[in-house]
């Protein structure tokens, strides 16, 4: 099987450029032929995956803002699409991600090829909504050009691409749910998900954790942004009372403003502010939890990573992450922040049912890897291939 790949930014960098990266070698782990087209490469790939750069000048890799990044992204798009007419029925399926999908997906569909577009986040109009709600009751402003405030081109671009694509690749039950209320056919979205990789997340040596009684060590990683709900997480810190004898870390970048609207929570017992930190992996085998309260989140990475290094996701149920209430983890609904209170309460006061909840979150995290994920995107590019490919 052939799979053409389209990622019109640099695989291997950091964020998303990792989850792309990770796909393909996962998915060129099951003996598929990957074809790569991208902007640039910052990292190896299997032997079975050719790359073709879409950025570069006799050998050399332009960057972005050569041509701006909207047109980087059409450029991108237009010479995919290219490549899809020369080649026809020799790719099986295109898989490609967002701000560069639709010529690609109308090249796929005329040589009869299965179109698989990647959704790394809730639908966008639902993603403006939820943000814009949650800004206007902090009292903040919108931060222009931001990925999350509203643009009525790029809200017209992306809904443009959802037709375009023959399927929709959804990360999470809450992703698929923002696209079934705006009228999608379930047939249209396919699930699948992300992964760790299991050779930096991992659970600390037996015995090495510091638990103390009546204490609790807490993380949050991630953009510090009203969309991720952090002023949830340090509501439910104050109100749990955790702060008096624990330890509260909070790792990233602030967004403009949310640092000014929080300082008081950000001013408690127990608060410690890192700042952005490129590898949270040791921090998360000496926390007990991880708070994630997204308002809204197609499947944070950092909730199957943090569940890999034995650190129990208290997580809200748009969070995309891969454990199950009462079973690997501790779910709220999104914004109840009394019931995120309530789960920390229950956590700092019941240490064998912290135990509990990593433990299966550690058996679990076993089928999560990326190396997992990758036979399971792989499964799908087969089936699809079968059933709607060129006979």
């Amino acid at each position: 099987m052939k799979v053409l790949y389209s990622f019109p930014d640099g695989v291997g960098r950091p964020g998303i450029g990792t989850t792309a990266l990770h796909q393909v070698r996962g998915v060129a782990g099951q003996d598929v032929d990957v074809l790569l087209y991208c902007t640039s490469l910052h990292a190896e790939v299997p032997q079975n995956v050719r790359v073709v750069r879409t950025l570069s000048l006799a050998g050399r890799r332009l960057p972005h803002r050569v041509l701006g990044i909207e047109r980087t992204y059409r450029y991108h798009d237009v010479r995919v699409a290219a490549a899809l007419r020369r080649l026809g029925s020799e790719v099986d399926v295109v898989h490609c991600w967002p701000r560069a999908t639709i010529h690609t997906s109308g090249a796929a569909h005329r040589s009869g090829v299965p179109s698989l577009r990647e959704v790394p986040n809730t639908h966008t109009a639902h993603a403006f909504d939820a943000v814009a709600r949650e800004v206007e009751r902090l009292g903040m402003q919108p931060v222009p050009g931001d990925s999350h405030t509203y643009d009525s081109a790029r809200l017209a671009r992306e809904e443009e691409e959802y037709r375009r694509a023959d399927f929709l690749l959804v990360t999470s039950d809450y992703s698929r749910s923002t696209f079934l209320e705006r009228g999608f056919p379930a047939s249209k979205l396919l699930a699948h998900r992300y992964g760790y990789d299991p050779e930096r997340f991992y659970p600390p040596q037996p015995g090495l954790r510091r638990d103390a009684p009546g204490s609790l060590r807490a993380l949050f990683v991630g953009r510090c942004e009203p969309r991720k709900g952090l002023h949830h997480a340090l509501r439910a810190w104050l109100d749990s009372g955790a702060g008096m004898s624990g330890r509260f870390t909070i790792c990233g970048s602030f967004a403009p403003g949310y640092a000014e609207a929080l300082d008081d929570l950000l001013q408690q017992p127990g608060v410690e502010v890192r700042g952005f930190v490129s590898d949270p992996a040791e921090l998360m085998r000496e926390s007990d939890v991880l708070l994630l309260p997204s308002l809204e989140e197609g499947s944070a990475l950092v909730t199957y990573e943090a569940q890999a290094c034995g650190c129990v996701n208290l997580v809200s149920d748009a969070s995309g992450a891969p454990c199950r209430d009462g079973i690997e983890g501790l779910v709220h609904a999104a914004g109840d922040a009394t019931a995120l209170t309530e789960h920390i309460r229950r956590v700092l006061a019941d240490g064998a049912l912290l135990l509990r909840l990593r433990e299966a979150g550690l058996e679990q995290a076993k089928g999560l890897s990326w190396a997992a994920a990758g036979e399971e995107l792989a499964g799908i590019y087969a089936t699809q291939a079968r059933i709607h490919g060129p006979n």
